[in-house]
């Protein structure tokens, strides 16, 4: 949900140029906070012989995260105080107080899980955690650049300003979907 500050970045510097310029360290902010959650987990995860109860604990765990976050919609308020030179900073922030992580993590571990037994099997668990967190982040980044850009070049903020959705809940359903998706392909 970073596009909004591009668009306002490239209205306030009144270059499209600008747009696109943010978008860079909201993916390096977003990937970061993929690689915390993710990297560490797959290291650890693929010295473990306990796999498929890892994955339905974390699948799990995304669960009760998204509930929280039904139950609890309001934003940490450090989040509103960092800079707007701070990008990269407000996006890992971002990223990881709506637990964007913690949604990959039950289909990284899946995806990510490798035999015990061989020597390179953490290693490669921490290349995939890493494949993973990455064509995200450039999942997100297109989506969110194209968003911006089209508020940008042609709808304006006056269209957002009438046709704002809340997007908090529709977070939070898909946390509850995700995990539970997850944890349920890991208990088959």
């Amino acid at each position: 949900m970073g596009w909004p500050l591009a668009v306002a970045n490239g209205m306030t510097e009144r270059r499209g140029w600008a747009v696109v310029m943010t978008m860079a360290p909201l993916a390096l902010g977003h990937l970061a906070a993929m690689a915390v959650v993710l990297l560490p987990f797959a290291a650890i995860g693929s010295l473990l012989a306990w796999q498929r109860p890892i994955r339905i604990g974390a699948g799990l765990l995304v669960v009760a995260f998204g509930v929280w976050r039904l139950v609890n919609r309001r934003h940490p308020r450090f989040l509103a105080r960092v800079r707007p030179t701070q990008v990269a900073l407000w996006s890992f922030l971002m990223a990881t107080a709506h637990g964007a992580g913690l949604m990959l993590l039950p289909f990284a571990l899946g995806i990510c899980m490798t035999d015990a037994a061989t020597a390179l099997a953490p290693a490669r668990a921490v290349g995939g955690a890493a494949l993973v967190a990455a064509v995200h982040t450039a999942a997100m980044l297109g989506a969110g650049l194209g968003a911006a850009l089209l508020v940008y070049h042609w709808l304006g903020l006056r269209a957002l300003e009438r046709a704002w959705l809340d997007l908090d809940l529709v977070w939070a359903a898909s946390l509850i979907v995700a995990g539970g998706a997850s944890a349920a392909v890991a208990a088959a």
